[in-house]
Formats: C-alpha cells, sequence, structure tokens
C-alpha cells in the first residue's frame, strides 16, 4: 500500500492504495463515484472512461500510479447545480435505453467536442466509434451530440457579444 494523491473533478483525494490497482477501482470504491462503470474490463468498450488532462482514459486499465494531473468523471461535468451540455443535450434526445454505456458515451463525447467543436455527422462517428451501446442507440447519441455542439457554439457567441458590447 502506498499513499497516493488524485484530483477528481476538482477536489483532491489522499489515499492510501495499491498502486497497480486500476483507476476504475479507486473512483467507485474508494471515492465514491458512480459515474465510470466496469463493463468488459480490458479498455474496449468504453464504460469506465474518465477524461484526464484533457483526454479520454479507460480507468479499467489505468494503473492508479500512472495517473497525473486532474481527472474528470460524470460527475464533475454538471456546474453548480447546471447540467452540462451534453448531459441536458442527452436527456432532450432521450439517448439512454438501459444506461449502461451513457458514461463513455458522455465523456468521449466531451473530448471530441473540446477537440472539435462543431463536428460532422461522419467525425462524430468516427470520435465515438471505441466506445459502445449494447442498446444501439449511435443515433440518438450522434443527435444528442450535435445538439450539445449547437448549445455550446450559441453559448460561446453569446458571451462574445457581451465581451463587444
Amino acid at each position: 500500500m502506498s499513499k497516493i494523491s488524485l484530483r477528481v473533478n476538482g477536489a483532491t483525494h489522499a489515499l492510501d492504495v495499491d498502486t497497480a490497482t486500476p483507476l476504475l477501482y479507486i473512483l467507485r470504491n474508494d471515492i465514491g463515484l458512480q459515474g465510470p462503470r466496469f463493463g468488459c474490463g480490458l479498455g474496449q468498450c468504453g464504460a469506465c472512461t474518465v477524461i484526464i488532462n484533457g483526454a479520454a482514459i479507460r480507468s479499467c486499465i489505468t494503473p492508479v500510479s500512472t495517473v497525473k494531473g486532474e481527472i474528470t468523471t460524470l460527475e464533475g461535468l454538471a456546474k453548480g447545480g447546471t447540467l452540462h451540455p451534453l448531459q441536458q443535450a442527452w436527456i432532450d434526445e432521450q439517448v439512454p435505453q438501459c444506461g449502461f454505456c451513457q458514461n463513455g458515451q458522455i465523456m468521449t463525447a466531451k473530448v471530441l467536442l473540446d477537440k472539435n467543436p462543431n463536428p460532422t455527422d461522419a467525425q462524430i462517428r468516427e470520435g465515438m466509434a471505441r466506445t459502445l451501446c449494447r442498446c444501439m442507440t449511435y443515433y440518438r447519441i450522434q443527435a444528442a451530440i450535435k445538439r450539445a455542439a449547437k448549445t455550446k457554439t450559441a453559448a460561446s457567441q453569446a458571451s462574445e457579444q457581451e465581451v463587444v458590447a
């Protein structure tokens, strides 16, 4: 066991853990977060996805000893009681069926939109290709990502107009 410090969703957590433990287990069992989920345990499905320093990382295959920087989980997207545009779009487009993959879908989509704020349909499909949905709600996922992109674009244009005024 080793003492480590993790920065998760803006809070620092001091933990005494086996450093070979996958980050997913630390997030769920030691910190108590429920967003990232165990899916395949092989980093192939995406249910365990978190964002570390702007990159979508599969936490089920990431030893906690390798984590450096800020970790963002699904719980960290909402700010001050306001849902992130992706979370709201997921609701508006009624994306989930079983809901199991939603953590991975939303976290992967966030990284996609951070890198490309206005992706085409083809870019969305390519960016989301490694995140699996057993219920096959891919068209609704794509629609939600497009809706969130429009929301974020409209919000940034409004803030630019405020600066100019």
